[in-house]
């Protein structure tokens, strides 16, 4: 029997060479990947989720009053996109990529666009690419069951282990999410403080939906939300207290600093014609992975506890490598 997706795949393109409403048990004998020998309620079930996610992937498929299916292609369909035999190879590749990357969180929408660009469901990939680098697997499984909440505006509730090391359980209305520097990050309101925070997928665990009421939203999206607004820097997410650090870029490297700080924190010019860069941060530990991942020419000035542990760090670093 093929996979959830191929048959899904099977289900719209039977839908969409049907000029004709057809019924559930049209569909169940003629498209591959219902088993005529099924357990109807079991094929009822299966057929409700896999028109819930043509829907989700943007195809309108109408009932009628007497039980029978169609699927609208004025609505469904965009006009024809002309592609050129390097455009195509070249989303071919990308998409084989990221189907061949565990924290990938939407293989199968992906594999549904390929087939709709290309005519391929599911080619080889070229290459290997990762989108996340902590825990691939389970950020893209998190991921994905994220993403499919939000849709729904769904709660969910998981623990979550801070910057601190404490952990402890988190109710949250999912708001959207983003990908930074090989982390997924959840934008959420959470129920208990009323407050919209950011929290890093890699330290969730026993991640649960609420089940009741399933297609009954639990919240509604802010107006003018977008999630782009909390796009930050590697070191401004977590629940510590925020602080200010003050970075040095040294005059060679002062070209560098627009690109680095993404605009973000005030950059102001140097006795020595480098930039200092005042910057809200909230993990101390990512504040010095980044000036020593971006070093040299890149120091802390400030505060002082982080330019001792630089400094100490550089020191052990020296010693274990003599």
């Amino acid at each position: 029997m093929p996979d959830p997706a191929e048959r899904i795949i099977n289900l719209a393109m039977f839908l969409a060479d049907t000029r004709t409403p057809v019924t559930a048990e049209r569909i169940r004998l003629e498209v591959e990947g219902y088993g005529s020998d099924q357990d109807e309620a079991a094929f009822l079930r299966m057929f409700e989720r896999d028109k819930d996610d043509l829907r989700a992937a943007g195809l309108v498929v109408d009932s009628t009053a007497d039980g029978r299916y169609l699927l609208d292609a004025s609505r469904s369909f965009c006009s024809e996109v002309p592609l050129s035999a390097e455009d195509e190879l070249a989303l071919r590749a990308v998409g084989a990529a990221l189907l061949d990357d565990p924290a990938f969180p939407f293989p199968a929408e992906l594999r549904r666009a390929i087939h709709k660009l290309t005519g391929v469901v599911a080619p080889p990939a070229p290459v290997a690419v990762r989108v996340a680098d902590e825990e691939p697997d389970v950020q893209g499984a998190t991921v994905a069951e994220l993403a499919s909440a939000s849709a729904r505006r769904k709660r969910v509730t998981y623990d979550y282990t801070n910057a601190a090391g404490a952990s402890r359980p988190h109710e949250v209305e999912p708001l959207g999410l983003f990908l930074r520097d090989g982390r997924w990050y959840l934008v959420g309101r959470d129920v208990s403080i009323d407050e919209v925070r950011v929290y890093a997928v890699s330290r969730m665990a026993a991640l649960s939906v609420h089940a009741a009421r399933p297609k009954t939203p639990d919240f509604e999206v802010p107006d003018g939300f977008d999630v782009g607004s909390f796009i930050g820097l590697p070191f401004q997410y977590g629940a510590t207290p925020a602080f200010e650090a003050t970075i040095r870029f040294a005059p060679g490297r002062a070209w560098s600093a627009p690109a680095l700080t993404g605009g973000r924190g005030t950059l102001a010019e140097a006795p020595d014609g480098g930039l200092l860069w005042r910057i809200t941060a909230r993990d101390e530990r990512a504040v010095l992975r980044w000036a020593l991942a971006h070093g040299p020419g890149i120091d802390i000035v400030a505060p002082a506890r982080l330019v001792t542990a630089l400094a100490g760090g550089l020191e052990r670093a020296e010693a274990a490598h003599a």
